[in-house]
């Protein structure tokens, strides 16, 4: 069965792309375990995230195949291979709904004067913290909150915040360059956002989209909700700085008390 999902993608396309106008076909993987076959659909949905779409799209296809195929029997829509708002190796590794980078390089004047620290003593923190500290804890993700700027900007702009999970897993680098600034970076690579449908629609969470200049489709399909992912990611690299700054500055426990943050 997985040689004809494999031989038969343009067949298994039109069926898709009959469901939505806006959903594009982009790919179809078999795993295989013993005499169960796992199929992950890869769709395009434009500036919507989507996950109604994929749903509908794959739920005929899977119908289509059945109907095809009467000695197969379809079990579940979700067989945890999407892998949906839950942790694993496989959103790390493959990405999910947008997977992007964002970096800057720091002068080390900036960094004495705003952070209080030195580009060594953040890249330090950064060595130890995000990538030891996390390797050692088996962590699928190697940042230092970034679950926190995710959430904050998924619940301000109408995102599925169950959807936090994927966007947790995140890289944050920290080394210092040649002419001895800071370069940091954040990579994130399942950033499951849209600018339509959905809580985008809510009366604030639109007005926040609006602010930021991406509410709603973009005549470019795909333009806002891109243009979203890169808003994201450079609040999240800001709060990275930050925390690993505090933390060389020892000023983090102080922040707490004085600030309540």
């Amino acid at each position: 069965m997985a040689k004809w999902v494999n031989e038969n993608k343009a067949e298994i396309k039109k069926v898709v792309e009959a469901t939505d106008p806006f959903i594009k076909f982009n790919d179809v993987v078999p795993y295989q375990t013993a005499n169960n076959l796992f199929l992950r659909f890869i769709y395009d949905t434009g500036d919507a995230m989507g996950m109604n779409m994929a749903t509908i799209a794959t739920d005929k296809t899977l119908a289509y195949i059945e109907n095809k195929f009467p000695f197969l029997k379809h079990v579940a829509l979700s067989g945890n291979m999407c892998i949906d708002k839950k942790p694993s190796a496989l959103t790390l590794i493959e990405g999910r709904g947008i997977s992007i980078v964002s970096e800057v390089v720091i002068p080390k004047d900036v960094v004495a004067k705003m952070l209080k620290a030195t580009p060594e003593g953040v890249a330090e923190v950064c060595y130890r913290k995000n990538l030891l500290g996390s390797a050692k804890a088996g962590a699928l993700g190697f940042n230092s909150h970034v679950a926190n700027i995710v959430a904050a900007m998924f619940l301000a702009c109408g995102q599925d915040a169950a959807h936090v999970v994927d966007g947790s897993h995140g890289f944050t680098t920290a080394e210092v360059n040649e002419n001895g600034d800071l370069y940091v970076s954040v990579t994130l690579p399942a950033l499951m956002v849209g600018t339509i449908g959905g809580g985008t629609g809510v009366g604030s969470q639109m007005e926040a989209l609006k602010i930021i200049g991406v509410a709603g489709g973009a005549k470019e399909a795909g333009r806002n909700s891109k243009t979203f992912a890169e808003i994201v990611a450079g609040a999240v690299l800001a709060g990275e700085i930050s925390l690993m700054g505090a933390l060389a500055a020892r000023h983090l426990t102080q922040a707490h008390v004085r600030l309540n943050r």
